[in-house]
């Protein structure tokens, strides 16, 4: 969790420097304070007006200030951060930090800090992979620091390897990932070593090869839950229908299309799980029989005869043991509560999330959500807020269930 975090943010001399604002956008939407120091020949890629702009920030890059002499501390910076991130981290910068040469004040201000510092390298492939820069890697890893390693890039000649820097939202991520893990620790948190069973996105019911019977599900909630329940330290199997999120490779992700395969992939996985979350937006009908050729317009009208679904959450409910949990979720569009209610008991589901079409900028394709949780307790209600606050609400309840 970064709400509240102060992250000091270091900044070299590469030709990445301009995704550090995307950094920066990344941390500070999801709650973080953010102090950028940046190394001189940083300066030469980005500015620190537009750095500065995004922080609302000084940025820091000189151990003096050129108007009135003030001292800049890294001392004091190394106190007041609760994690340092340096990206890009150019292979000179690797090489000083390793050796303690601190001739500038990012250099300085690394070897002073008291948290954790998390290094995401950016150069060609060949710098990567040369024998100094990987002792290097390898002395800061030893030292204790969190090595984000580069995604895969190319060289000109098409030679694959390592050496561009990490997507900004998967080093934000990774952050946020590391906080999550030491509060649930500090907790201990009861969904630690569980194996949580997650459905999300829609499902599509083909009609013929080229069309189908979907709806407007980006699998959003649903893949922000799964990230909460890892973060947790639960062992997470996310059953995705078709959708383009991402997830932690940490998370068993099973990509599936229609609700048959849904179905089979659910039943399967169940029995081995503590608890299952449906998130996923399955649909209640399919075609009776599907088209091998597609069909054309041939006649002003077109009759299709459907068929009932398998009800994924009614069967996960019939399989339900002691000690397992069920989360099941309701989007209606009208009598709402009463619903969900009946939902609850014809499920048997231990509670029901709750959202509504009427609530609007929630529920398809949005970042927010607002949720109300049914349970044979009684309701909450919870404001409307993005989707990975919901998911946090959500996994919460779910993990006091292991506490009762």
């Amino acid at each position: 969790m970064l709400r509240n975090k102060k992250i000091v943010l270091g900044i070299t001399g590469s030709i990445a420097a301009y995704k550090a604002c995307l950094i920066i956008r990344g941390l500070i939407k999801a709650g973080a304070e953010v102090q950028v120091v940046i190394t001189p020949s940083g300066k030469e890629f980005i500015t620190p007006i537009t750095l500065s702009a995004l922080t609302h920030k000084p940025v820091i890059s000189e151990f003096f200030s050129q108007r009135d002499g003030t001292w800049h501390s890294h001392v004091d910076l190394g106190l007041w951060a609760d994690a340092m991130l340096i990206a890009p981290c150019t292979a000179s910068s690797l090489g000083k930090m390793a050796h303690g040469i601190a001739d500038n004040m990012l250099i300085t201000t690394y070897l002073s800090m008291k948290a954790p510092v998390f290094i995401a390298p950016a150069m060609d492939l060949d710098m990567y992979r040369h024998p100094s820069t990987q002792k290097n890697l390898k002395q800061l890893k030893a030292y204790g620091n969190h090595i984000i390693e580069p995604a895969t890039g190319f060289l000109a000649s098409g030679l694959e390897g390592k050496g561009r820097m990490e997507e900004p939202d998967v080093i934000v991520r990774t952050l946020d990932e590391f906080f999550d893990r030491q509060e649930a620790a500090a907790d201990h948190c009861p969904l630690s070593g569980r194996h949580v069973l997650i459905t999300a996105g829609p499902t599509y019911e083909k009609i013929d090869p080229v069309r189908f019977i979907g709806n407007y599900s980006s699998g959003k909630m649903g893949f922000a839950i799964a990230e909460q329940c890892l973060r947790r330290g639960a062992d997470v199997t996310l059953i995705a229908g078709p959708v383009h999120q991402q997830c932690s490779p940490r998370i068993h992700r099973i990509d599936v299309e229609s609700c048959e395969e849904m179905y089979k992939a659910a039943t399967t996985a169940f029995p081995q799980c503590d608890a299952a979350i449906l998130c996923a937006a399955v649909a209640d009908f399919r075609p009776e029989t599907i088209a091998d050729r597609k069909i054309k317009r041939e006649k002003d009208d077109l009759v299709l005869r459907l068929q009932p679904t398998h009800d994924i959450a009614a069967a996960l409910g019939a399989m339900k043991q002691d000690g397992q949990h069920l989360v099941a979720f309701a989007l209606e569009t009208d009598h709402e509560e009463a619903n969900a209610e009946r939902k609850l008991e014809k499920k048997n589901a231990d509670f029901i999330v709750l959202n509504s079409t009427r609530n609007k900028g929630t529920t398809f394709g949005t970042d927010d959500n607002q949720i109300s949780i049914i349970s044979r307790k009684g309701k909450k209600d919870y404001a409307k807020k993005p989707k990975m606050e919901v998911a946090r609400d959500i996994v919460d309840e779910l993990a006091r269930l292991f506490e009762s």
